[in-house]
């Protein structure tokens, strides 16, 4: 990667440490420094609720709404044309330009009119031959011709460009997505990175490449912000998914390199207001790029105040753009019970916590604070509840709306003891039997044993005797592998879940582990398949003495993956 970069780009050594329970330490990699975005990106994209379709009198009247309805206030600086603005064709000198026919002042003026209201303007390509929208005319990308292009935009006077990736594997004929290209994207990000840079004018690079070979591990060289999932849908069951997959990935985030969740659905009207609380509060303590995707006014549409309000919290933003730019990370899942805590550190020695809420159902939900590694609280903040507390030992409880989240902020609090440390059982002390095999790892992955047991179905199962000094339910680290990315399938029940049950004594606990891949499911040893992540359950079923334990997948076949996650070990705490 060093090599790929042209003299104008400082290279900043970073060490990633992961703040992860369920990721291990990032190696030091080369980062971009063009002094931009050094915290999210925040703002207004057409592509969420006017799909290719804008024109020049919807961008120009949300823009002026970012202003009037005290956004730009709070932040929100770029507006964003998103697919659908250009032609079929070039110019006869090769240039790209505007379709007159919606756009009739044209893209400079756009810009000035932008620029005029004390906002940012963000315009749209794409990596291939053309852009990222079905039907005809077909809109010509970017490739081949990124440095004509990079000159363009910035004579435009564009701010921000958000770069997609359709249209763009020549060795499949260019077809409109391709899920598993030959060779990596990074090369066309690498090249449209380069003219950028070479245009000399601060232009914020945001890398839609939809979460394809592991961007986090090459796109903080190329760019401010890169997706890392598929598309966001106009649907509640989104959110689990997108947030199964940034499970390995938040360590990689920092000032001027963000993992970009996708656009906003708040005020579209397609989620409940607890939803969209969820969805903000998750979206800004990841530190996404806060980008509205909703119509804030038109000439039928006005967003609702209720989500007015959600994106208008100044505590969340003041999450999502403290200057720490620490993203939070996953601590624990109750699968059964049907919801998951993250936490992460802010700025004046004080933790954002969220505790969501994965079912339907409205009640109240208990917070442990040893689980976020605290152990008592000074002051307490419980933003969507307006609670405040002081003095908080031990737990907290608050209510919860259906799919909703608790979001918490802490401050004066006092540090958990540490825990003791764990007895580790390999996987391979485990007898495999029925589907299950054992599998050696890649040299230096399937951390920390160099193997693990794979092909866990509803039949295939790993089993071993333990001896317990003392009966009843014990914390466990479970460590496994699943890098069953959901990518075609995200339009529909993708999950980016694996199912898996632990047996103490036939007494099951099931579990479902998000991702834990950190590496390119294309390209690197083992396909992602060999990066180990930890979770944390509490299981029954313990007697004093000896106890049979089974890895299974009971209830797999049910699922939308018949097989279970990879299993490489367990960890368990006296």
């Amino acid at each position: 990667m060093l090599s790929l970069l042209t003299p104008k780009q400082t290279i900043l050594l970073v060490s990633l440490l992961s703040l992860s329970a369920n990721a291990f330490a990032n190696p030091l990699r080369p980062r971009l420094d063009n002094g931009l975005a050094l915290t999210p990106p925040m703002g207004w994209n057409t592509y969420n609720h006017y799909s290719c379709s804008p024109n020049e009198t919807i961008v120009h009247s949300n823009a002026q709404a970012l202003v009037d309805l005290g956004l730009q206030a709070q932040g929100y600086h770029f507006v964003t044309v998103d697919c659908g603005w250009t032609l079929p064709d070039r110019l006869a000198n090769g240039t790209m330009t505007w379709n007159s026919a919606i756009f009739p002042s044209g893209f400079p003026a756009l810009g000035i009119f932008v620029h005029n209201l004390g906002l940012g303007f963000g315009v749209y390509s794409d990596a291939g031959i053309q852009m990222c929208m079905t039907g005809t005319p077909a809109q010509v990308g970017s490739l081949f011709h990124e440095q004509q292009d990079a000159t363009t935009f910035a004579s435009w006077g564009a701010d921000l460009l958000k770069y997609d990736n359709c249209y763009s594997e020549a060795s499949a004929d260019y077809p409109n997505t391709d899920y598993s290209p030959s060779v990596s994207p990074s090369g066309r990000y690498q090249n449209m990175s380069s003219a950028l840079l070479a245009t000399d004018r601060p232009i914020v690079f945001q890398i839609c490449e939809w979460g394809v070979d592991f961007p986090s591990a090459w796109a903080p060289a190329l760019g401010n912000s890169w997706r890392v999932t598929n598309d966001i849908i106009p649907a509640y069951r989104t959110i689990p998914r997108i947030l199964n997959q940034v499970v390995p990935q938040t360590s990689f985030a920092g000032p001027g390199h963000w993992l970009d969740l996708d656009m906003l659905e708040v005020g579209n009207n397609v989620l409940t207001i607890p939803e969209e609380q969820t969805h903000f509060s998750l979206w800004a303590i990841l530190k996404s790029p806060l980008v509205i995707g909703a119509a804030l006014k038109d000439t039928t549409t006005s967003i609702n105040t209720e989500s007015l309000n959600i994106l208008l919290n100044e505590d969340v933003i003041g999450y999502n753009q403290d200057s720490l730019g620490v993203a939070a990370s996953f601590r624990r899942r109750w699968t059964e019970e049907g919801y998951e805590v993250w936490a992460g550190d802010l700025s004046g020695s004080r933790m954002v916590v969220a505790v969501a809420n994965l079912q339907n159902t409205a009640r109240s939900l208990t917070l442990n604070l040893t689980d976020v590694g605290v152990q008592t609280v000074g002051s307490l903040k419980d933003i969507w509840n307006g609670v405040t507390a002081s003095n908080v030992a031990t737990a907290y409880t608050g209510h919860v709306e259906a799919h909703g989240t608790i979001l918490l902020e802490l401050s004066s609090f006092t540090a958990a003891p540490a825990a003791s440390t764990p007895t580790f059982y390999s996987s391979a002390s485990f007898t495999p039997a029925g589907d299950a095999v054992r599998t050696t790892c890649s040299t230096g992955l399937c951390t920390p044993v160099g193997s693990k047991i794979s092909y866990i179905s509803p039949t295939g199962t790993a089993s071993l005797s333990i001896t317990a000094a003392s009966a009843g339910s014990k914390l466990v680290d479970v460590y496994f592998c699943n890098n069953d990315i959901a990518l075609s399938t995200s339009w529909l029940y993708g999950t980016n879940t694996r199912n898996l049950t632990i047996a103490v004594n036939d007494v099951v606990t099931r579990i479902e582990v998000p991702l834990s891949g950190k590496s390119s499911e294309l390209f690197s040893p083992g396909l992602g398949w060999q990066d180990t992540g930890i979770f944390k359950v509490l299981i029954g079923g313990w007697q004093e003495g000896a106890n049979t334990v089974v890895i299974g997948n009971q209830g797999g076949a049910a699922g939308y993956q018949s097989y279970g996650a990879d299993f490489v070990g367990m960890g368990i705490y006296s």
